[in-house]
């Protein structure tokens, strides 16, 4: 009967390989920076003490659209066309970057040192196909989740869970400004201007009494009352000998 009836071919999930879980939860920083999350980037804690019993593996950071997060396989290796950032979002979902070796996450952390890690920050292979684990700008606002996965060889040996969904900034639309019909922006113009006239008033008044203060310090100099002036007259002497002037 099954033979008869036929069936369709089935095709199965691909094989997650096991690999241990470590008890860490990738988080943002808490260290007092700017920008922990931009609109292409975001900051993490470094998973120090985490991969102790794992000195010979490579920890890789895997980031993924939130939705598609719990869907990664962990068997597909980095540097690959399933893992690339740069078909990251679509048609990959998640791209693993910030390859180190344990060396770089010495247990205990150093005191006085920032130890994070920016993920987004390399721009210069953002489109360069040849550097499929570039640590390249986030394409959008997300949200994403992230974890770490120790690989020894191609073999995942150790991984953290998934962070929390960590969603970057947007930047706010033209439309969104609040105008002059916001009650906030309409009370700030009405102070503004009556504030501009209380200002002219001022202003004027002041020229005004400059220029009454110096029209009377001009006038006390200038146009005082004047002295009376008399004009003598003077006769030359020969005219009183001509006596055609005595008539």
């Amino acid at each position: 009967r099954g033979c008869s009836e036929g069936s369709a071919p089935s095709t199965a999930p691909p094989r997650l390989l096991p690999a241990d879980k470590v008890r860490h939860k990738p988080a943002l920083t808490q260290e007092k920076l700017e920008g922990v999350t931009t609109a292409s980037t975001f900051v993490l804690d470094q998973p120090r003490c985490v991969f102790n019993n794992y000195s010979t593996a490579v920890i890789w950071l895997v980031v993924a659209l939130d939705k598609d997060a719990y869907a990664f396989n962990n068997s597909a290796g980095p540097g690959t066309n399933e893992t690339a950032f740069q078909r990251f979002p679509d048609p990959v979902h998640a791209y693993m970057t910030l390859n180190v070796t344990l060396n770089s996450y010495p247990c205990p952390k150093p005191a006085g040192d920032i130890t994070v890690l920016r993920v987004g920050s390399e721009t210069s292979c953002a489109q360069d196909e040849t550097r499929p684990t570039c640590n390249g700008p986030l394409p959008g606002p997300g949200p994403y989740r992230v974890k770490f996965l120790a690989l020894e060889g191609s073999v995942p040996v150790a991984e953290t869970y998934w962070s929390a969904p960590i969603t970057l900034r947007t930047a706010k639309s033209p439309n969104s400004i609040p105008t002059t019909s916001s009650g906030h922006s309409a009370g700030m113009i009405a102070i503004t201007t009556i504030l501009s006239i209380l200002f002219a008033i001022l202003l004027a008044g002041l020229v005004a009494m400059l220029v009454f203060w110096g029209s009377d310090s001009c006038g006390s100099s200038t146009f005082g009352k004047q002295e009376s002036v008399s004009v003598r007259r003077y006769n030359t002497h020969h005219v009183y000998d001509q006596p055609a002037a005595r008539l």
